[in-house]
């Protein structure tokens, strides 16, 4: 399965490091493979050095592409801690 979504971060500070953590740790044992798009540039979500190179900053658009055999779990661990701003 193959799923895309397109979602805006709301946190005031972007998805810095402590975001970039919370992302890895979630999805870590995840059989799927995550990536996220960003500015046009694509990285592997489940990198934090990945995902700090995006600079992706307050009201950014990123791209949440997920495949695999959990992929409907995975997209929807991932929108609900952007929607909840990583608790920020």
């Amino acid at each position: 399965m193959k799923l895309s979504y397109k979602i805006k971060v709301k946190n005031p500070l972007g998805l810095h490091a402590r975001p970039a953590t919370v992302i890895v740790r979630l999805i870590q044992d995840a059989k799927s493979s995550v990536s996220f798009t960003c500015h046009n540039e694509t990285v592997n979500a489940k990198s934090i050095m990945g995902i700090l190179m995006l600079a992706a900053g307050k009201n950014s658009i990123v791209r949440i592409d997920v495949e695999g055999e959990d992929a409907q779990d995975v997209m929807s661990k991932l929108t609900e801690v952007f929607e909840n701003g990583f608790g920020e």
